[in-house]
């Protein structure tokens, strides 16, 4: 599989290690009243996604960044890839 890198162009996928879902970025607030729930649901309970699917990825062989790459789950095709400081720096 081939990522193309936003920044230095296409790049084998053995050059990158695969961290899971994206959504697990947006961790819930530990303040929140019902912060035990939403910490459960956070952890334990997972969707099994079909189709379009954001995922983290971490440039492990390169220059170390962070991306979300969005990837149809059947066909394994790429459709987008985003440099995860974008998602940082808006808040998600």
């Amino acid at each position: 599989m081939v990522i193309n890198h936003p920044l230095l162009g296409p790049r084998d996928s053995s050059e990158f290690v695969y961290l899971g879902d994206a959504s697990l970025m947006n961790r819930p607030n530990w303040l929140d009243k019902d912060a035990g729930q939403k910490f459960y649901t956070y952890q334990y309970l997972r969707d099994n996604p079909h189709l379009e699917h954001k995922e983290l990825w971490f440039h492990e062989q390169g220059d170390r960044s962070w991306l979300i790459v969005t990837r149809n789950t059947s066909t394994h095709e790429i459709l987008k890839v985003e440099l995860a400081k974008k998602f940082f720096d808006k808040g998600g």
